[in-house]
């Protein structure tokens, strides 16, 4: 099955300001994931879809594809779809959305993803890495709950899954699950997805895939090694990332 990568990237960010364009080991935050969604060899092809000019005139000094997209989006998956149905990108029966936050996304995360839509179990696939418990008191980093098949039963920024008895604590630490910033979808999933008015869950948690939860679509979850580093949604992000990066980066884990 052939795949397209869509990489969303809004300048709109509140937390941290004009994020897609901030450094990231010297060059802005959107190159670095392109440049690493490119050495992954998982899409076909990769696009960066934006709304606003400097995005795209950064993207494109690197060498990127992209797409620009309407201004209006509540949601990167809003972002992707728009992409998506264009007839340039038509022929492409998996489409993966690797958030532009994501400079430390692994290829096994968003492989797993992709192979949970085409080996046609799911609608829908993402990503999820083992975690300890220090993970829980951080409303920061969603957790994901599955049930025995890897079908996502819920996503939020509370602990879960909620330790009632300690005596149970073994088995609530090795279902402990931290989620990764990367969705596959099917062309039809994808498109019943946007069709859908915002849920209350996804309102209260701010987490747009309890949209698609809700609804009743199914979403894998592909279940992968602990994680470099996560988002970057803060200056604090930004500044850890910055300490970690090097060369290297662009190409670790992406085998």
């Amino acid at each position: 099955m052939s795949t397209l990568i869509v990489i969303p990237a809004r300048l709109g960010a509140t937390r941290l300001p004009g994020k897609p364009l901030r450094l990231l080991g010297g060059a802005p935050l959107i190159v670095r994931v392109w440049q690493r969604a490119q050495a992954m060899h998982v899409g076909d092809r990769v696009v960066v879809a934006t709304d606003h000019p400097d995005v795209a005139a950064a993207a494109r000094s690197a060498g990127a594809e992209v797409a620009m997209t309407r201004d209006d989006h509540a949601s990167g998956t809003d972002r992707v779809a728009e992409v998506a149905n264009r007839p340039a990108y038509a022929a492409y029966d998996v489409i993966v959305n690797v958030q532009g936050d994501e400079p430390y996304i692994g290829a096994d995360a968003v492989r797993g993803a992709a192979e949970m839509v085409e080996s046609g179990r799911f609608p829908l696939g993402t990503a999820a890495a083992t975690a300890g418990p220090e993970i829980l008191a951080d409303p920061a980093i969603v957790k994901v709950v599955t049930d025995d098949a890897g079908r996502a039963l819920y996503f939020s920024r509370a602990p879960i899954p909620f330790l009632r008895d300690s005596a149970d604590r073994a088995q609530r630490d090795a279902r402990l699950r931290q989620h990764l910033g990367v969705y596959a979808y099917r062309r039809d999933a994808l498109n019943r997805w946007v069709s859908l008015p915002p849920h209350p869950l996804e309102s209260i948690e701010r987490l747009e895939q309890l949209r698609a939860i809700a609804d009743g679509l199914a979403m894998g979850v592909a279940t992968v090694a602990p994680v470099l580093g996560g988002g970057i949604d803060t200056e604090q992000d930004l500044a850890d990332a910055n300490a970690r990066w090097s060369d290297a980066t662009l190409t670790a884990g992406t085998s």
